[in-house]
């Protein structure tokens, strides 16, 4: 388990479902300069920075070969790093198959499952969010597919400029791949994310659950020492997480 100590005056700072390249990378691109200057802006009073997935909409890392663009979000996030700042990488069901790209060149560990993290004596439960809880079972087993790594193989054997069409064509038109969402909340009982973290309070006290992935920015109370945070997007809601050491909340940038 990763612990973190916040110094003082510093913050950590949360963010998902920047889905970069869609619908079109023209059309993505002034989300991108936003989320870059957000960047800019957090990076000299962050103790650390958790992106929780889907910074891209599609995503494929075949041996020699990453998808063409976004340098301006990898520049910055390189920047950031070089300056010594940690920051933590989680995949999500449109970018579940990265490498190690972002491990080599940036040095910035990507995990494939929810983690926990201690900061500040709180003990955080971190993830993207796909998959996780009761049914959305369809989701579930077109996931087993794409991350089998037989599939993974036959995939990477076609050319990148096939692959990456074809995958950023599958990512925006294909639900069940994209993971859109529906902005209205659901109620704590039909919120699989809820379900799942009320599961994982039987067995083991956190007192923060951290996700993306439901594009719908969510603070619930579990029960009186937990809270269960999703972060919404940056398509719609340009939300983010900020936890100062003892309290966590929500904030939109604007």
């Amino acid at each position: 388990m990763t612990s973190i100590t916040i110094s003082n005056n510093k913050k950590v700072y949360f963010a998902s479902d920047q889905h970069l390249g869609a619908p079109t990378q023209e059309k993505s691109f002034p989300r991108e300069q936003k989320f870059v200057r957000w960047l800019d802006e957090i990076k000299e009073d962050a103790e650390a920075i958790f992106l929780l997935g889907d910074l891209f909409d599609f995503w494929f890392e075949y041996k020699t070969v990453v998808p063409k663009g976004f340098v301006r979000v990898l520049g910055k996030l390189a920047e950031i790093r070089d300056n010594g700042t940690p920051i933590y990488f989680f995949v999500g069901n449109h970018d579940l198959w990265m490498r190690d790209y972002f491990e080599k060149e940036l040095t910035i560990p990507v995990f494939h499952s929810p983690q926990e993290f201690t900061i500040n004596n709180k003990l955080f439960l971190i993830g993207h969010g796909d998959g996780l809880g009761p049914n959305d079972k369809g989701y579930k087993r077109m996931k087993k597919v794409f991350t089998f790594p037989l599939f993974k193989w036959m995939f990477r054997w076609l050319h990148p400029d096939l692959g990456v069409k074809l995958g950023q064509y599958m990512s925006v038109k294909n639900k069940m791949i994209s993971g859109d969402e529906d902005f209205k909340f659901l109620g704590e009982d039909k919120e699989w994310l809820v379900q799942y973290c009320k599961r994982k309070l039987e067995t083991k006290h956190y007192d923060f659950f951290v996700f993306g992935h439901r594009h719908l920015p969510l603070d619930i109370q579990l029960n009186k020492k937990s809270n269960y945070f999703n972060l919404g997007d940056w398509i719609n809601f340009y939300t983010y997480g900020i936890f100062d050491g003892s309290d966590f909340s929500l904030s939109e940038y604007k």
